[in-house]
C-alpha cells in the first residue's frame, strides 16, 4: 500500500516540467491577484481537468442525475478522436486528468485507450468507478494503460447496506473487480494504479466505517476515503443525512431547517485551475454544473485556449468574484474556496 502511494507521488513529480511549473505559478498568481483586485485575472491554463467518458450508468443512485436518468442534456460516449484533440491542446501544461464527471467510465469501450493516450503524454490519470465491469482481462488492461489512481465506490460492507444507495448494484461484483486489479498489479509487477475505496457516508451506512477500513486492509486496498453526501433538496433534511455531523455537509438550524456548513466566499480556486469537459465537447466551469447549464464554449468549434480566455469565461469568473451566492450551482458547494500550495 505504501508502495502505491509513493509511486503516485514520485510519478506526479516526474510528470512535472518547467512549462507546467511556470503555468502553476501563473495560475496561483492570477487567482490571488483576482481576489485582491476584485477583477478576473487569468494568467495560466488549467493544470487539472475532468473529462467525461460517458453519461450512461448501470446503477440508479438516488442523488445522481446519471443514475436517475434526469439529465437535461443528451446521453452519449466521448469519441476517441475528440479526446485526442482535447489532450493535444492541453497536454503541455496539464498535470492531472480525472476521467469522470457523470456516468460509469467503463461503459465507454474506448476508455482505457484514452487513459493510455493521456498517460503517454505525461499526464497523471485518475478515474472513479462502481467497479461492476472489471473482469480479469479488463484489470490487466487497466494496469497496462498506465492509470495512476482508481477510485472505487464502496458505500456499504454488506449487500443490504450497499444497495440502499447503489440501486441495482452488487457488492460482490465491486469487491471482485477490485480484487482483479490488485491481482493484475501483482502479476504485472506494477505499483499502479493506487486503489482507493471511496465511502459516501450516509445515515444507513455510517456504522460500517470501521468495517470498511478492515475490509480495505484485508484486501490490500491502498487507501480509504470518506466522502460527504451532496443532497439536492437539503433544506428540510433528508433520510440520507448521517447522525454524526462531522460526516455531513449540512447543519440543522434552530428552526429545524438545514443549511450548508461552509461559508460561500466570493472566490473559487476551481475557476482558475481546472475545468470540466463533457462527453460531447462542451466546457463547463466545475463538477457541480451537472446539466452543463453554464456552458463556456464547445471544442467542436473552438480550441480550448480560445474558450479558456474568452469573455464568456471571464464574465463567469467575474460573477464569482462579485456575487457567488447568486449562482445556483455554487449554493450546494463545499469546495473551491481554498487553494493548496
Amino acid at each position: 500500500m505504501k508502495a502505491a502511494k509513493l509511486h503516485n507521488l514520485t510519478g506526479l513529480i516526474r510528470k512535472l516540467s518547467p512549462a507546467k511549473i511556470w503555468n502553476g505559478i501563473q495560475l496561483i498568481s492570477g487567482y490571488y491577484a483576482s481576489r485582491i483586485t476584485k477583477k478576473p485575472i487569468q494568467w495560466g491554463e488549467p493544470f487539472s481537468l475532468s473529462i467525461e467518458p460517458t453519461t450512461a450508468c448501470n446503477l440508479g443512485c438516488p442523488e445522481c442525475p446519471s443514475g436517475l436518468k434526469q439529465f437535461s442534456r443528451p446521453t452519449g460516449n466521448l469519441r476517441m478522436d475528440l479526446f485526442q484533440k482535447i489532450i493535444d491542446q492541453v497536454s503541455k501544461k496539464l498535470i492531472y486528468l480525472t476521467f469522470y464527471f457523470q456516468g460509469e467510465p467503463f461503459i465507454n469501450k474506448q476508455f482505457l485507450k484514452m487513459v493510455k493516450y493521456a498517460s503517454d503524454k505525461g499526464i497523471f490519470t485518475s478515474t472513479s468507478t462502481n467497479a461492476h465491469f472489471i473482469s480479469p482481462k479488463v484489470a490487466d488492461e487497466i494496469v497496462e494503460s498506465g492509470l495512476d489512481r482508481l477510485i472505487v465506490s464502496v458505500d456499504g460492507t454488506t449487500q443490504e447496506t450497499y444497495e440502499m444507495y447503489r440501486y441495482h448494484g452488487t457488492l460482490d461484483k465491486v469487491l471482485e473487480g477490485t480484487a482483479n486489479v490488485i491481482e493484475a498489479k501483482k502479476r504485472l509487477k506494477s505499483n499502479a494504479p493506487e486503489i482507493i475505496f471511496q465511502f459516501l457516508v450516509v445515515k444507513h451506512n455510517e456504522h460500517q466505517i470501521d468495517d470498511l477500513h478492515a475490509l480495505a486492509k484485508k484486501m490490500g486496498v491502498d487507501k480509504v476515503a470518506l466522502k460527504t453526501a451532496q443532497i439536492y433538496d437539503y433544506k428540510n433534511g433528508s433520510p440520507l443525512l448521517p447522525s454524526d455531523q462531522k460526516y455531513s455537509r449540512y447543519k440543522q438550524n434552530p428552526d429545524g431547517t438545514y443549511s450548508i456548513k461552509s461559508k460561500l466566499h466570493n472566490h473559487c480556486w476551481r475557476l482558475w485551475h481546472s475545468a470540466v469537459v463533457t462527453w460531447d465537447g462542451d466546457i463547463v466551469p466545475c463538477c457541480f454544473d451537472k446539466d452543463a447549464k453554464y456552458k463556456m464554449g464547445t471544442l467542436k468549434d473552438h480550441t480550448f485556449q480560445d474558450i479558456w480566455y474568452d469573455k464568456t469565461y471571464q464574465n463567469f469568473r467575474n460573477s464569482i468574484i462579485q456575487s457567488r451566492q447568486n449562482i445556483d450551482i455554487c449554493q450546494n458547494c463545499t469546495e473551491g474556496s481554498k487553494v493548496w500550495i
